[in-house]
């Protein structure tokens, strides 16, 4: 083995220094988001960490040391000339507007799971054995939804569905949608309040998850127009929907073959299956990058487990690309396979009988 090299030992060292600043911030702005710190700060206001703390009713020691180092990750922006510290507009976009088109915090509950869950997932190496969505913690399904729904909000509605061939005049003029794998529902919540003409079900075997998801359609308004019922991929019930969609979950299915037959059972005769993935290209190199990192990060820790937990376990994994979806779309029967746009973060992929 040959010796290191000095430089290249102290520039990835260098990397970790800020990787290890990066995963403690991560705690920190989880923190933040519970006690409700960044919203108390959302419009702004220049405030010392006394005032801070006396407005969220917390005490002033701990606000103090939790806005140095906000401010040192450049999360929160400190003026030294009055010693006040705000959020500038877009840090509040990422950290306090929760339904805004660039909110973050919710990723870092997810990334507190993988913590959480570590024991579990060097058990499931070490045997071979999978690691079932419902065996997580439960800050793994909040932060989910709320990772994914700003995407959801700035792109379902306006991009995604008007790149389907026909599906927003459909839905538009009244039709039949199933959201397989819907979680805590806030993809069929968007839908629902989009296009008030038609129906929609909302389908996962995580009982929790659509237990949520009833509540909050309840609070959107639109909990008349969408059944909410627990049921797998593979077992929902076949009722001749025009649009099936699975969002970000699809590769999380021991047996995404069998549910893409499910789904081509459920469809009418020129409907449309809709799968959201997240954005990866077929070739490992062409992933190694910083989203790359993400998803094959999310993909050792939740994704993969979740898969080989369950029947078949084919382990698609969470950077899977376009040619290996294209696959298991053909394996299940259909011969209208196409990318109809994508984001950085997500693929969104037609496909039809």
């Amino acid at each position: 083995m040959r010796e290191p090299d000095m430089q290249k030992l102290d520039a990835l060292v260098g990397r970790l220094v800020g990787d290890l600043g990066a995963a403690v911030s991560g705690v920190l702005v989880t923190l933040g988001d519970h006690l409700g710190l960044f919203r108390a700060m959302a419009d702004g206001t220049p405030m010392t960490s006394a005032e801070l703390a006396d407005k969220v009713g917390v005490k002033e020691r701990y606000v103090r040391e939790w806005l140095s180092a906000q401010a040192a990750a450049d999360y929160v922006s400190y003026d030294d000339g009055t010693e006040r510290f705000h959020l500038t507009p877009e840090q509040a976009m990422v950290f306090a507007e929760e339904n805004g088109p660039a909110f973050f915090t919710g990723a870092f509950e997810v990334v507190q799971s993988m913590w959480l869950d570590e024991p579990k997932i060097t058990n499931a190496f070490k045997t071979g054995s999978g690691l079932g969505w419902h065996e997580h913690s439960a800050c793994l399904f909040r932060g989910t939804e709320r990772f994914f729904r700003p995407g959801y909000n700035s792109h379902l509605v306006t991009e995604w569905i008007p790149a389907l061939d026909g599906v927003h005049e459909k839905l538009e003029a009244g039709a039949t949608v199933a959201d397989v794998g819907c979680g805590h529902g806030a993809s069929t919540i968007l839908l629902a309040q989009a296009y008030p003409n038609s129906a929609f079900f909302g389908f996962d075997y995580h009982l929790p998850s659509i237990e949520r998801a009833k509540a909050a359609a309840k609070e959107a308004g639109v909990a008349g127009r969408i059944t909410f019922e627990q049921a797998s991929a593979k077992d929902f019930p076949a009722a001749g929907y025009d649009l099936v969609a699975m969002f970000d979950c699809l590769h999380d299915m021991g047996d995404p073959v069998g549910a893409g037959k499910h789904v081509k059972e459920s469809l009418t005769d020129d409907g449309t299956w809709m799968i959201v993935e997240p954005f990866a290209h077929d070739c490992l190199k062409d992933n190694l990058n910083p989203v790359g990192r993400v998803f094959y990060g999310a993909s050792t820790m939740i994704c993969t487990p979740a898969s080989l937990s369950q029947e078949v376990g084919l382990g698609l994994g969470a950077q899977a690309g376009e040619m290996k979806l294209r696959k298991v779309a053909m394996d299940a029967g259909y011969s209208h396979f196409r990318k109809a746009t994508e984001t950085p973060f997500n693929m969104v992929f037609e496909v039809r009988a």
